[in-house]
Parts: C-alpha cells; structure tokens; sequence
C-alpha cells in the first residue's frame, strides 16, 4: 500500500479497502502458530503538507494457549492511527527535538504503509493467549491436560525451609 504525496495533496482523501498479504513478515515464533490475511480499511486525508491515515485492521491469528498449549485462533480488530509529515532529509529533525511523538517524519515522496502495519498488527496479538480463562493448564509432573482429564499426580507443595518438620514427624509414628 503506497501514499504518493502530490496525489494525495489533489486528491484530498484517498481510500484503500484490500486484503495484504504479509508473507513471511510477522515472525512465527513463541505463541504465534499462524495468521490471516490482513483486511485493511483505511483512509487518508491530506492536512498542509502531512498525510493523515486512519481506519482499521482485522486479522485472524493463531496461537497456543499459554497455559494448556491448545490452538486459540481469534480475530483481533485493530484501530490505526498514523501522521506522517513530508520534509527533506536535511530538514529531518533529530530525535531530541522531534516534539510530536505520534508524528512519523518521511524523505521520499511515496510511503509505503506495510511496514507501519506490520508494527500494528505486532503489538495488537496478545502477549498470554488463553483458551479459556479457567484453563487449567498442564500437570507440571506429568504433562496430561488438566482441562480434559485429572492425572492424580501428587502435588502437595512443601516449603523447603519447612521440608524437615515432614521428616522429624514421619519418624514419630
């Protein structure tokens, strides 16, 4: 997806509605299993010399329940929101001074939008994806999926600094 600046300054607002591919970009590791195509839905407005783009995402992700590890696909719609401002690169401020943080500075006269979007979709997947929010989890002795079967594994937790007492009481009886 490309803004071409002098377009957008004759046109005023340009529209995208399209599905993106993005290929081998969102790296699948971690939770990651797979993902969707990507449905954008953006529009761009032109604002003395700066490019407003605004709209939505929405993409299917795959993940593995961080506590159980069962595949949870879910579909994250994602707000976007950028401002982008053309200058020459010898105008490009320097990042001290740049006074607007939510303001993305650009040299050339095209801007490609994937990456910005890529950004978006990466901090929008869910950093402890869950199946269910009463998931069990998996039996830390044995490994079975406490969500769809007990192991009756023994569990019982003894603080170590207390581990003795256990000993000094087994030899009383």
């Amino acid at each position: 997806m490309i803004i071409h600046f002098k377009e957008l300054a004759s046109k005023g607002t340009i529209r995208f509605q399209e599905q993106v591919d993005l290929g081998g970009e969102p790296p699948k590791k971690g939770s990651l299993l797979n993902y969707g195509p990507l449905e954008v839905v953006l529009e761009a407005h032109h604002k003395t010399g700066a490019a407003e783009v605004s709209g939505s995402l929405s993409i299917e992700v795959e993940q593995a329940c961080s506590r159980c590890l069962t595949p949870v696909r879910q579909k994250l719609n994602i707000p976007f929101h950028e401002t982008f401002v053309r200058v020459e690169p010898e105008n490009l401020p320097d990042e001290d001074d740049e006074e607007e943080e939510d303001v993305e500075y650009v040299t050339e006269e095209r801007l490609d939008l994937t990456p910005y979007l890529l950004e978006s979709v990466m901090f929008a997947i869910p950093f402890v994806p869950l199946c269910d929010e009463a998931c069990q989890g998996l039996c830390p002795v044995c490994g079975a999926n406490r969500n769809t079967e007990a192991c009756g594994c023994k569990q019982d937790k003894v603080d170590p600094r207390l581990a003795g007492l256990a000993d000094f009481f087994k030899d009383q009886s």
